[in-house]
């Protein structure tokens, strides 16, 4: 069986220069891919203020002096939510690996019920602008786990950047909120009183 040879064109004077530069170029190129192919195992080993300072440096992410991280998606108007506001949102939670420890829900909130970071975030939102916010661990539970009533378990481990999908759907003063919400009791006592005076007596 006769081995077909492949011929090595010989190397021209003044190629090896440029030859060591092309070798150099296919070192790096494999290296950048190795590193962006990494990236995710990269952010999963990094500690929280490793993620802070490299997401701080996302296109249209904005540092407060707190170290609160936000984000506008779909910007707002109007003046942003004081600390005597109830905000109505909706909101989705998710700790740095993707796990979601605040499924998607809508509802009041109290703009100074929460932790000091989602309080922060609030207050620089404005009506129906959607953001996204990171808050470090300082700002939310600290070293701190945070139990799962249904499991048990831990929903948020010590330590935890919280991250948030926030829309500022509209926002109410306190006052006005709690009327409307005593308002809307009375009516459903006096539906429920109306069903109960209508009903037909019991048979012996």
């Amino acid at each position: 069986m006769s081995v077909t040879t492949v011929p090595i064109q010989p190397i021209k004077k003044g190629s090896i220069p440029k030859f060591w530069a092309g070798i150099a170029v296919v070192v790096l190129a494999g290296a950048g891919l190795a590193w962006w192919g990494t990236s995710d195992i990269r952010k999963e080993y990094q500690t929280g203020e490793q993620f802070l300072s490299a997401n701080a440096d996302e296109e249209g992410v904005t540092v407060t002096k707190s170290g609160l991280q936000i984000q506008t998606i779909r910007g707002g108007e109007g003046k942003p939510p004081s600390d005597n506001d109830v905000a109505m949102i909706s909101i989705t939670g998710t700790l740095r690996d993707g796990t979601i420890f605040q499924e998607p829900a809508s509802g009041p909130f109290p703009v100074s019920g929460g932790i000091p970071g989602f309080t922060e975030a609030l207050k620089l939102m404005q009506k129906g602008g959607k953001y996204k916010i990171w808050i470090p661990s300082a700002l939310g539970y600290g070293d701190q786990d945070i139990p799962n009533e249904k499991t048990g378990g831990t929903l948020i481990p010590a330590g935890s950047v919280l991250i948030f999908d926030v829309e500022l759907q509209d926002y109410l003063p306190r006052d006005q909120f709690e009327a409307a919400m005593r308002q809307q009791q009375e009516q459903m006592q006096k539906a429920a009183g109306a069903a109960g005076a209508g009903a037909p007596p019991p048979q012996n």
